[in-house]
């Protein structure tokens, strides 16, 4: 028997009188043990990919000789080819009731897979195969791993859970430049050993996923979903259509449809979503790659190659250290205003870099904001879309937003690769800051009618 499967038991011999326990003794449970497990699991993925993402920009440019239009085709295909399973893997998730976690660990595992067919490419095309593959994992397991982080929490905790979980995600991405770091530098052939250790840590995180993480979200709740549970007839934001004194019911409750792809894609009529949806795509054609960011350091500062992996650290830090204050405070003070003030601050690094300021201070402040970027918007995003989306069809509707970001930033990397090619990095990067600034302003008139409560949409 699996060690999930004795957890997934547990739950079900609670009395009555434990449901009914005051909160005051049971505060230390506010994050679901489901929270913790999936965030030890995305910590060793993470681990896995950023030693292979940290690496991997400097391969391509100065081990294979890409030119910036070429990276910026591999990177978009990167960062956006999940657009593409997105919704299948979502929906797949849904339909099952209680197939979340399955659907999650076949998408772990393929990511899996890639990582030593890294090994085997040396041109454009084969590595742009593998990038998809892996990509398509990450798009299976997205939707349906923040479905059970959503399904494990109450409203009221989201943005804190999702934090908890984004900062044990980012552990992982610290960890990782550093390990791709120091295997650079202790090996002869640094880039094959890091792709080969990269897969035996992503094995070890699909371990972890199979035996630690609960089946169902229902199974391990937290204190707040099973004293909401006690309380009956309260609701909190984002419960819609859920009538007062029903329960809460988890997402493979046989009471519920079945979930099906009309339903899903109909989630779109509902106005909250939809405005969520055309948020993210819009900001998200601002947003550039990571790499790039890391590239345009590098030219700035003439940092050394053998330096390179080192700095997606600093964003992770930040990310690191924000992540569960800014969940906590978009939870307090709206989710849409935590989410807007986060690309602020993306804007102001665009400007650094932009700057003539060449102080040894500018790489810290740059990775800081851009740090702060994703802590201020990964999480709280997810938080923000689960408001509107009923628990049967919470898969499906997390895929749809996750969906219109990822293709919105493969088409920013795509144009942002080839104005870098055409026009050069400043340039190229001057047009992404104007895009953004206008990007959230257009977002901001968008939200300013549902920005009523701290707790909602806001």
């Amino acid at each position: 028997m699996y060690v999930a499967d004795s957890q997934a038991g547990t739950p079900a011999t609670a009395s009555a009188e434990d449901a009914a326990r005051p909160l005051a003794g049971r505060r230390r449970a506010a994050v679901a043990p489901t929270v913790l497990a999936l965030g030890t699991v995305s910590l060793i993925t993470d681990v896995s990919s950023e030693m292979v993402t940290a690496v991997l920009p400097l391969y391509l440019v100065a081990g294979l000789g890409l030119s910036p239009l070429g990276f910026g085709l591999l990177d978009g295909i990167y960062n956006g080819f999940s657009a593409l399973v997105r919704l299948a893997g979502g929906h797949l998730a849904d339909r099952g009731g209680g197939r979340h976690k399955w659907v999650a660990g076949f998408g772990y595992g393929l990511s899996a897979a890639c990582k030593p067919l890294l090994l085997l490419a040396h041109s454009l095309t084969p590595i742009g195969l593998i990038l998809a593959a892996d990509r398509t994992g990450k798009g299976l397991r997205t939707a349906p791993r923040d479905a059970l982080i959503s399904l494990s929490s109450t409203p009221e905790t989201r943005g804190r859970a999702f934090g908890v979980h984004r900062a044990m995600d980012t552990a992982g991405a610290l960890l990782g430049p550093l390990a791709a770091f120091l295997i650079l530098r202790a090996t002869v052939d640094g880039y094959d050993a890091v792709f080969t250790v990269s897969f035996c840590v992503a094995v070890t995180g699909v371990l972890v996923l199979v035996l630690f993480v609960p089946g169902r979200a229902s199974a391990a709740p937290g204190a707040g979903d099973t004293a909401r549970e006690a309380k009956g007839t309260e609701r909190g934001p984002g419960d819609k259509g859920r009538g007062a004194g029903e329960p809460a019911k988890g997402a493979g409750s046989a009471r519920q449809p079945r979930p099906t792809l009309r339903a899903a894609l109909g989630l779109l009529r509902d106005r909250g979503l939809r405005r969520v949806t055309v948020c993210a795509l819009l900001l998200g054609l601002a947003t550039v790659s990571d790499s790039f960011v890391y590239l345009l350091l590098q030219r700035r500062l003439g940092v050394p190659d053998r330096w390179f992996a080192l700095l997606p650290l600093g964003t992770a830090a930040a990310f690191l250290l924000l992540a569960v204050p800014l969940g906590r405070l978009a939870d307090r003070a709206g989710r849409w205003r935590v989410f807007l003030a986060g690309h602020s601050g993306l804007l102001l690094a665009y400007g650094l870099l932009l700057s003539s300021w060449h102080g040894p201070a500018l790489p810290y402040a740059v990775l800081l904001l851009h740090g702060g970027f994703y802590a201020a918007t990964d999480g709280v995003l997810m938080a923000a879309a689960s408001d509107s989306v009923p628990e049967a069809l919470r898969s499906s509707g997390l895929a749809l937003v996750q969906t219109g970001q990822a293709l919105a930033r493969f088409v920013c990397s795509l144009g942002f690769g080839a104005a870098w090619t055409a026009w050069g990095d400043r340039t190229a990067l001057t047009a992404s800051a104007v895009l953004l600034a206008v990007c959230a302003l257009c977002s901001l008139g968008l939200l300013r009618p549902a920005a009523t409560t701290p707790e909602g949409p806001a």
